[in-house]
């Protein structure tokens, strides 16, 4: 009887697909990559168009032989990596390496680890994809031209063991522009006005929003205009002048992405982007539930696509119709628009099997898998349900020449409501009051209430905005938005504190060289069009070599002109004033993972260290004592007085010298502006700039 050898990557799938496949059949794991590009030296020959060149990755030698000892007992050798740029090049590496024969060997591919997907894959063996694995090698080739490259300038400006990578660079870029529109923000003043009123024959009130007047919508953006609004509506009637009845839908949500999983599992389960790619990958490679056996609960887990296979259509509608009854299930599925970007290989990520509901493999999952699970079999249910259906009441109140407006909406039909609702979701509040409101309602005034109000800077980017951000620029795949982001926290470029990114002192100075030095590299056109052209190698558009061999010169070019560019930047060992109380010497200010401390230039005879708070200038306005620019645990930049914990001033922003001339207090820097550190004074200048 013939032999069949069964390579899958991970070895938690072996268990899966063993069950599946029986006793003919061998699955063994590679246990991800194989073969890779030394990591001592560039690892492709420049001088010979830009061949890679391989070895054994160090600790794969034994997992390499007892492959080929399979591989000899074998009379036939499934490759089956997954289904993607990575997976492939896997199943190239092992074919190279193993020296498989092409009639012995072929390629399947299945998107979800069930009995009927690996079954059917063995029925369509292929060989392998080649314009996807030439995707993946000048993938691999242009981030090791740009880490190796650019890595080596920072270690000499900054400190060894810094990295430059392709799209990491961007991030950071992102990251810091953000928080040079949140530092530069200037709060402008704006006023709010509600009115409570009563319908005649009613015990309770409602309150309306103050609209604007006659000829449109008004912003109220100061004490005086507001005083003028309520002295002109004080003695007012308030009369009902259009009262509108309409129909709102929302509409049901898409299925998962990657993306989309990623942020709305951030959002409502508060996981990391890493920690939900780990407990996907769990879902998908295959779990034990009673009765069934190992099998894999989710589709695959890296994909931009939303499209959906007719056959789990078909079941989930099916499945609506049995549970919720015929009005749940949805006429028409909207699709996500077909963009350049999107790799169509992959369903959107989906339940396996829709019938193994939340509820019955809750006992067999754990908690955060099981959360994991439960959010991607709702919004797959919720994607195949009508959308829910509000009736909406909107009211326009006059008194004088000024406008009120009330609305009120009210749950009709819930549709996929009743499976699913997102994180950030506001419920919607029916006030039964406005629902009977008329033209020839009386009103009666009850009270007023005025309130100040700030505009407020963009928000700090949390893990799941920039993920958004990301996939909205085309800067990344889905296969690498999480090792990004847990590679620029990693290495100390930005802190997470509170879900938000922060960037640190370390990330400036990293992001200010690579601006000054590569700005093609962390330019995000850029970054986008390069992910564009490895999708044109991945469809056999562009030949891999071609994409290499126009980059290569103009990065060498960078790198030489920024190693001539950044010879007058010197940002380590520089000597200070402060002496070494073990030694004597005068400190000096080196770089660290946390970003500047003093330490001794004696090193290694004398090992002192000591904090480095760099003062900026300016008295504390508090206590009089310096202010020095500080951080927090997490690694954020703030302003404290050196006197702490005596004197317990902090600023986010940078305070200023210059002192306010219309309040006394003090200052902070905004941008190119100073703004007084009092909202309620709002004093904004320009800061002077300094003449030559």
């Amino acid at each position: 009887m013939a032999k069949y050898l069964v390579i899958v990557e991970s070895p938690s799938k072996v268990k899966t697909i063993k069950k599946i496949l029986g006793s003919n059949y061998t699955v063994t794991a590679s246990n991800g990559h194989v073969r890779d590009m030394p990591k001592s030296q560039l690892g492709f020959d420049v001088e010979n168009d830009y061949e890679p060149r391989y070895i054994t990755i160090r600790g794969k030698g034994e997992k390499l032989a007892e492959l080929r000892k399979e591989v000899k007992k074998a009379d036939k050798v499934y490759l089956a990596t997954d289904p993607d740029r990575e997976g492939e090049a896997i199943s190239w590496h092992l074919s190279q390496a193993l020296k498989l024969d092409d009639k012995k060997m072929c390629r399947i591919t299945f998107n979800e680890v069930t009995k009927n997907a690996v079954k059917a894959s063995l029925k369509n063996p292929r060989k392998i994809d080649m314009d996807l694995v030439d995707a993946q090698q000048a993938r691999r080739i242009l981030d090791r031209m740009i880490g190796y490259r650019l890595s080596p300038v920072l270690w000499e400006k900054i400190k060894r063991g810094l990295s430059a990578g392709r799209v990491q660079s961007v991030v950071l870029r992102m990251i810091c522009d953000r928080e040079e529109q949140i530092n530069a923000f200037i709060p402008k003043e704006y006023w709010t006005l509600d009115v409570n009123l009563q319908e005649e024959g009613e015990k309770k009130g409602f309150t309306a929003k103050y609209y604007g007047e006659k000829d449109g919508k008004k912003e109220i953006e100061s004490k005086e205009e507001l005083d003028q609004i309520i002295d002109d509506i004080k003695d007012a009637d308030y009369q009902v002048k259009e009262v509108k009845k309409g129909e709102r839908l929302r509409n049901a949500p898409m299925p998962f992405t990657t993306s989309t999983l990623q942020q709305e599992a951030s959002k409502s389960l508060n996981f990391a982007t890493q920690k939900t790619m780990r407990l996907a990958q769990q879902l998908y490679e295959g779990v034990d539930i009673k009765g069934r056996g190992t099998i894999g609960l989710i589709t695959y887990l890296r994909t931009d696509s939303t499209r959906v296979s007719a056959e789990a259509d078909e079941l989930a509608r099916d499945f609506i119709k049995e549970q919720y009854g015929e009005k749940y299930v949805a006429k028409a599925i909207k699709q996500k628009k077909k963009e350049g970007k999107i790799q169509d290989a992959h369903e959107a990520i989906r339940p396996t099997d829709i019938t193994l509901t939340p509820t019955i493999v809750k006992e067999q999952l754990p908690r955060d898998v099981f959360r994991l699970y439960q959010l991607i079999w709702k919004r797959f249910v919720a994607s195949r349900m009508e959308s829910a259906r509000y009736e909406t009441t909107s009211v326009r109140i006059q008194a004088q020449s000024h406008l009120f407006h009330v609305t009120d909406s009210m749950l009709a039909f819930d549709g996929f409501m009743s499976v699913y609702v997102e994180a950030d979701e506001e419920k919607a509040k029916s006030n039964r009051f406005v629902k009977n409101l008329t033209v020839q309602s009386k009103l009666s005034f009850q009270s007023h209430e005025g309130k100040q109000h700030f505009t407020q800077p963009p928000a700090h980017y949390t893990e799941a905005a920039l993920v958004k951000a990301m996939e909205e620029q085309g800067i990344g795949r889905p296969s690498t938005y999480a090792p990004t982001i847990t590679t620029i926290i990693a290495r100390r470029y930005v802190a997470k504190e509170n879900k938000n990114l922060y960037v640190t002192e370390l990330g400036e100075i990293v992001n200010e060289i690579m601006k000054t030095a590569f700005p093609a590299i962390v330019d995000s056109s850029f970054t986008a069009n390069m992910e564009s052209l490895l999708d044109m190698v991945e469809e056999g558009k562009v030949a891999w070599k071609t994409v290499v061999r126009n980059f290569y010169p103009d990065l060498d070019e960078a790198v030489n002109n920024a190693e001539k560019s950044l010879e007058k930047i010197e940002l380590h060992d520089e000597v200070t004033e402060e002496i070494c109380d073990v030694c004597g010497r005068n400190m000096v200010i080196k770089y660290g993972p946390h970003g500047k401390f003093l330490a001794c230039p004696g090193f290694p005879d004398c090992r002192n260290t000591k904090p480095y708070f760099e003062k900026i200038g300016v008295s504390c306005p508090e206590c009089g004592k310096e202010i020095v620019l500080k951080k927090t645990k997490k690694g954020r930049k703030y302003y404290g007085c050196e006197n702490n914990p005596e004197c317990e001033f902090m600023s986010w922003a940078k305070p200023s010298i210059e002192k306010c001339p219309e309040c006394g207090k003090y200052m902070i820097e905004k941008g190119s502006k100073l703004m007084c550190s009092d909202n309620q004074c709002g004093y904004v200048i320009n800061i002077k700039k300094e003449t030559m």
